[in-house]
């Protein structure tokens, strides 16, 4: 009697759990916006898991900060950008894309949001200027991007994958913890020992399995690129913190309107953005 007791309980306490979580899930609020241009409306959620950009796009939308500005870069089946205060009023012709707020954003790359269709994402500078890869304060691409079947999404992430490692054991060897192995591995190359050297690199890599299983995609975001599309080359490399849930129609639209030589539209595509209920 006590073993089926102990039984009920626990199974009555996973019922309890389950439906708190449920409960939490239905509760969880969202913020959405909708950015409205001659085309019509797009409207997206930020997510909750990119907090200081979620924030950071909240803030300026209640200053009207984009009121006005331009998506003053377009490239088709790539995506269509924005948010630059110096597209307001600009010159017809003048090269755009450099101005902002003043201040970056730390980045926020989460294994779960990646750049398919639809997604709002935070532009930046270039590695070399920026190697901590922060956003800007102000300038948004949304992704149209296009779709990839599975063997060029498997490359892109091999490719992806085959960099961190790089790094991630470097970090490795470099970490106090491991001081005994960084050791042994300088000794190995400083008698030219290419065999203990590799032995030494393989454990490494060993310790940092767990890290690069954390960018692999998962089989529903393979799916995702090869049914709805997007751009997978950005994923890890630039934050993701909103996406579309209407208007997928307009930024078709606006993505194949005529462009200069620096992607810029050749008729001003101004923007309205604003808070708005679900």
């Amino acid at each position: 009697m006590k073993f089926w007791s102990k039984f009920l309980a626990i199974i009555m306490l996973g019922f309890v759990v389950f439906g708190l979580y449920s409960f939490v899930k239905k509760k969880e609020k969202f913020t959405y916006v909708e950015i409205s241009t001659v085309y019509g409306d797009m409207k997206f959620k930020l997510y909750n898991e990119t907090p200081l950009h979620k924030e950071n796009f909240i803030k300026l939308t209640h200053e009207k900060f984009f009121d006005s500005l331009l998506f003053h870069r377009v490239i088709k089946n790539f995506m269509i950008q924005g948010g630059d205060p110096s597209s307001k009023g600009a010159k017809e012709g003048a090269q755009l894309g450099n101005g902002g707020p003043g201040y970056q954003i730390d980045a926020e790359f989460i294994p779960t949001l990646i750049h398919k269709k639809g997604v709002l994402a935070a532009a930046r500078e270039g590695d070399r200027q920026n190697p901590l890869k922060k956003s800007s304060g102000s300038q948004f691409y949304i992704v149209q991007g296009q779709v990839f079947d599975s063997a060029k999404v498997m490359s892109i992430q091999e490719n992806r994958i085959n960099g961190i490692r790089q790094l991630e054991i470097k970090k490795c060897l470099n970490d106090p913890k491991n001081e005994a192995m960084l050791s042994a591995y300088n000794e190995a190359m400083k008698f030219r020992d290419e065999a203990a050297g590799k032995l030494i690199l393989d454990s490494a890599e060993v310790l940092i399995t767990p890290i690069l299983e954390k960018y692999k995609y998962t089989r529903e975001q393979m799916h995702v690129y090869g049914t709805l599309g997007g751009t997978p080359h950005l994923d890890f490399a630039y934050t993701v913190f909103g996406e579309m849930i209407e208007g997928f129609d307009v930024l078709d639209s606006i993505a194949l309107v005529q462009t200069d030589r620096n992607n810029r539209p050749m008729q001003d595509m101004m923007m309205q953005v604003r808070i708005v209920k679900k």
